[in-house]
């Protein structure tokens, strides 16, 4: 691998049709060339009907979730109530990973389960999760276990260097310190989960943008996040969470899909020496 590679990844592909529609849009600017496809998602059969279609060269994860919705496995008692609708925070899978072992094995079910049902619509190039739920350590050797067994050779870590974008009033919101409470936790769990990356034989990418700005992502978070990379010859991944509504709603999930169609912003991402991609290049799968 050599020079700078970075791709754009939209969370959430399958949750809603608005989802799918900025799949679909982003994808036609040139700019969206990744996306996770939610297993449980409402819109999962709209994805794959009609998105995936006409997305050939669309690189497409699997977007593992125990957070939203509901289990495609019957009877998680550790992971959903009684209606089988997960209900569980990023906090308590953290705590009962290190405390039981039925709750891993139901993971591991409903994770399986999740992977077969995208593998049967499409190649999948690369694995990630709803919340970064996978990040917590224990999780993610079940994940990884999974990936090698599947022959997917790409997993999401959350490795995120420190950054910071002009615009004051994004850093005075209640948001901002949360975000950089969760950067401090998922850049430890990154350094933990290296290691089981390499135990695996998988590849991951060296620096995600996405976490400093969860919930205000914009494209000057991502130029900015890029100029912060100084290093050559590495992989940058940007996880956005894309709408497009047909009643006109503006929210941040309309605002990360106008990132999808901003030419300026790719224009600028190559002027600063990144190649825009996504993960069905085997040639970006090396190791760190």
């Amino acid at each position: 691998m050599s020079g700078k590679k970075f791709i754009l990844n939209a969370d959430d592909f399958g949750m809603s049709k608005a989802f799918n529609r900025a799949v679909l849009e982003g994808y036609e600017s040139g700019i969206l060339m990744s996306t996770s496809l939610t297993a449980n998602g409402e819109a999962f059969e709209d994805a794959c009907k009609n998105i995936i279609p006409a997305c050939p060269n669309l690189g497409i994860g699997v977007h593992l979730n125990i957070i939203e919705g509901k289990s495609l496995c019957p009877d998680l008692d550790t992971l959903t109530d009684l209606s089988g609708n997960f209900n569980n925070s990023f906090g308590a899978l953290l705590l009962k990973s290190v405390s039981s072992e039925i709750f891993l094995k139901q993971v591991e079910a409903e994770f399986r389960v999740q992977i077969e049902k995208v593998r049967k619509q499409t190649e999948i190039t690369h694995i990630d999760s709803h919340v970064h739920t996978h990040s917590i350590p224990r999780i993610f050797e079940i994940v990884c276990r999974l990936a090698k067994e599947y022959g997917i050779k790409q997993i999401r870590t959350q490795h995120e260097k420190p950054y910071i974008i002009p615009d004051v009033f994004k850093h005075l919101t209640l948001k901002y310190p949360i975000n950089l409470i969760k950067l401090l936790l998922l850049n430890i769990f990154t350094l933990i989960n290296e290691n089981t990356v390499k135990k695996y034989g998988l590849n991951t990418n060296n620096y995600l943008l996405g976490v400093t700005y969860t919930s205000m992502m914009s494209s000057l978070a991502i130029s900015y996040g890029l100029m912060a990379i100084k290093e050559n010859n590495i992989t940058a991944e940007a996880l956005i969470h894309p709408c497009r509504y047909d009643n006109g709603t503006i929210d941040n999930h309309f605002e990360e899909f106008q990132i999808t169609k901003n030419l300026k912003l790719k224009e600028k991402i190559e002027k600063i020496g990144f190649e825009i991609t996504n993960y069905k290049d085997e040639v970006l799968c090396e190791q760190k």
